[in-house]
């Protein structure tokens, strides 16, 4: 039987074979490429197939990734803690989707100060350059494309019609009032400035409500604007689950054959009510790309120490965007519900 000098000359043994495994892992880590997913939500199609582009894209480059999501659009505390979280794990970089952009600026400075490599996803900061990069749908486009779609099939009745706005929230965050301002520009309202939503004064809109980009903020949002105006036509939604709230109301209402709904996102559930004439017409964004593309200019920036550029003539890295409807109109470059559904997402 081991005596107990013994056995404690066996722990003490098992101890440092136990420490120097740690210190092993610990400098294989510091060799390890590390990245930091922050998203709005963990359930919107988008940033769940955001999520999958930069796990593959990361598992593909041998990196480590570990990502965190608000619990609804919004949430900004969670956020910042995330960002707090990557910082002490010492990450190589940091790619945000942020649900307060110009509150968010103060912690991604931290992270830039401890020399995080921070891209901004789908949503450019406030100012946009608080990111080291931006990679993105062009928003503003994908809202003029709807908005130039529905000016374009409502013909001249566009003069007369009665629009409803179903944003995100009221923080105004950047991707919500540049698909808002692109919608109204595109559909040939006047801006105020341009900078935020609600300051127009064109009589067509007859009001504007939020969602939290969600399907019961989007019926619960339309509701509010019916009370307001009946016999709204034309409704803009931030994303798509939001429209499909907005149609529920409608549907209840017995107007869902009498109102157009145009949105953003391109997710295939997205595609489909496009297909099933849910939604007239929405902007497909392309979110697998831009979090592969971040996972790899974060790679560029731990191997190379070199930052991603902007494409030429604009702030971001425009990630590109389709229009997707099956009432096409001369004016403006789309692709079918067919072809969406091939390229969709979630």
């Amino acid at each position: 039987m081991p005596t107990t000098k013994t056995r404690m000359a066996a722990l003490v043994a098992a101890t440092a074979l136990a420490s120097m495994s740690v210190a092993g892992t610990a400098m294989a880590d510091d060799d390890t490429t590390s990245a930091c997913l922050i998203t709005k939500t963990e359930t919107n199609p988008f940033f769940v197939k955001m999520r999958e582009g930069a796990s593959a894209k990361a598992e593909e480059l041998g990196m480590e990734l570990k990502s965190f999501a608000g619990r609804i659009d919004g949430d900004h505390k969670t956020q910042v803690q995330a960002i707090e979280t990557c910082i002490a794990d010492g990450a190589d970089g940091i790619l945000l989707t942020a649900s307060d952009t110009s509150a968010i600026v103060s912690a991604v400075q931290q992270a830039r100060d401890a020399g995080i490599l921070v891209i901004a996803l789908d949503t450019p900061l406030d100012p946009i350059d608080a990111a080291d990069a931006t990679f993105a749908t062009d928003n503003f486009k994908a809202g003029e494309l709807i908005g130039t779609w529905a000016a374009s099939r409502l013909g001249d009745d566009a003069d007369d019609a009665r629009i409803g706005l179903l944003n995100v929230n009221v923080s105004q965050p950047a991707v919500g009032v540049l698909r808002n301002q692109g919608f109204l520009q595109g559909f040939g309202i006047d801006l105020g400035d341009p900078k935020k939503w609600g300051d127009e004064t064109d009589p067509r809109i007859v009001g504007q409500d939020t969602s939290d980009g969600n399907e019961e903020g989007g019926r619960e949002g339309m509701e509010n604007l019916l009370v307001e105006d009946p016999m709204i036509d034309v409704v803009y939604t931030i994303n798509e689950p939001a429209a499909a709230g907005a149609y529920q109301a409608l549907k209840a209402m017995g107007r869902e054959n009498e109102v157009m709904i145009v949105s953003v996102d391109g997710s295939c559930s997205g595609v489909a009510n496009v297909r099933d004439g849910v939604i007239g017409a929405t902007a497909q964004q392309y979110p697998l790309r831009m979090a592969s593309l971040g996972i790899e200019a974060i790679k560029t920036w731990a191997d190379e120490g070199i930052k991603p550029e902007p494409t030429p003539g604009k702030d971001f890295f425009d990630t590109g965007v389709s229009l997707v409807t099956d009432q096409p109109v001369d004016d403006v470059d789309s692709i079918s519900s067919a072809e969406g559904m091939e390229r969709c997402w979630g």
